[in-house]
């Protein structure tokens, strides 16, 4: 076992210990919702739940939001800024805080190093403790930048059933992969709504652990066109959500038919995992079963994880 797949293993106690929201969104603010990498799909997934909670949150990464701000929100709003980065370094994420400060936007970070730039450049922030082996693949640290974003967002949720429910998925879906991944190597990931941010993040897990071609996509978005490329050598992730279960399920039929094999995460599938019928807590228990896919597909193709290539911990650019 390498480190990457023991921090995916033991990243629910750091789930646990991770500090209650000190502060939440607040009714009548816009929110832009920034990250870069893992975090711009948690953001995503943070700015989808805190909309259906009531809140004006759009996402945006962070050179198109330091750059290109008022193609993201009209310059007539001046929104509150959530800024998202593990090691609180990354340099277009922290660009973007500086920026949004100069223009006098009040900027909230999120981030798992307590000491670091994004922390000394954000009006205030929040900080989780994350596994001390991870490095260069996110893993726990995404799980614990989405919780924190939910609790900001206002859901209040019992997190240690959460992290067993997350616990248990990721080791039924670790026991069948080795019979199931096979010869497949076209990989698609569907989810709407809070989901479709966890499907990207998914395929980007896919893709750095493993070097595989991924897609991902809103789930009956997959019928314009992408469909023409299903075929025996697909596998298909489908994250239902509860409200278009039955459009979703249809969809899954179609593309089995087509030769696709279909892992169905809250409804049916090949393989078929249920999940808790809150679509807001979806995405963070289904989450560490899809990092182990990643790791499972590498492993596969005699790839180390831990040294994936042509990447770093923390892109830092001039």
């Amino acid at each position: 076992m390498n480190a990457t797949e023991r921090v995916i293993r033991e990243q629910f106690d750091f789930w646990r210990r991770a500090p209650k929201a000190a502060f939440t969104a607040e009714a009548g603010k816009a929110y832009a919702v920034v990250g870069c990498g893992t975090s711009v799909h948690v953001s995503k997934t943070v700015a989808a739940i805190m909309c259906h909670q009531g809140f004006d949150a759009r996402p945006v990464t962070g050179n198109e939001w330091t750059r290109r701000p008022h193609d993201a929100m009209a310059a007539s709003i001046k929104p509150d800024v959530l800024a998202f980065s593990r090691s609180g370094e990354s340099s277009e994420l922290v660009r973007a805080a500086i920026a949004s400060r100069k223009a006098g936007l009040h900027v909230t970070g999120f981030t798992c190093t307590i000491d670091s730039s994004l922390a000394r450049e954000s009006s205030r922030f929040v900080y989780a403790q994350t596994h001390a082996e991870e490095d260069i693949v996110m893993t726990s640290a995404a799980s614990l930048l989405l919780l924190m974003g939910m609790r900001f967002a206002g859901l209040n949720f019992d997190i240690d059933a959460a992290a067993k429910t997350a616990e248990t998925t990721m080791k039924a879906f670790d026991a069948k992969l080795g019979n199931v991944l096979g010869e497949r190597s076209h990989f698609v990931f569907l989810g709407g709504g809070p989901l479709y941010g966890i499907a990207c993040e998914a395929g980007l897990k896919l893709q750095e652990m493993s070097l595989s071609q991924t897609e991902a996509h809103h789930p009956l978005e997959y019928r314009h066109g992408p469909v023409s490329l299903i075929d025996k050598s697909s596998f298909v992730t489908m994250l239902y959500h509860p409200d278009t279960l039955a459009e979703e399920s249809l969809l899954t039929e179609e593309l089995r038919a087509k030769g696709a094999f279909v892992v169905g995460f809250g409804g049916p599938g090949d393989l078929s995992f249920d999940l808790p019928a809150d679509a807001l807590t979806r995405g963070l228990i289904v989450l560490p079963a899809l990092q182990m896919l990643g790791e499972r597909r590498a492993q596969a193709r005699g790839i180390d994880s831990a040294v994936p290539r042509h990447l770093t911990k923390v892109v830092r650019t001039a």
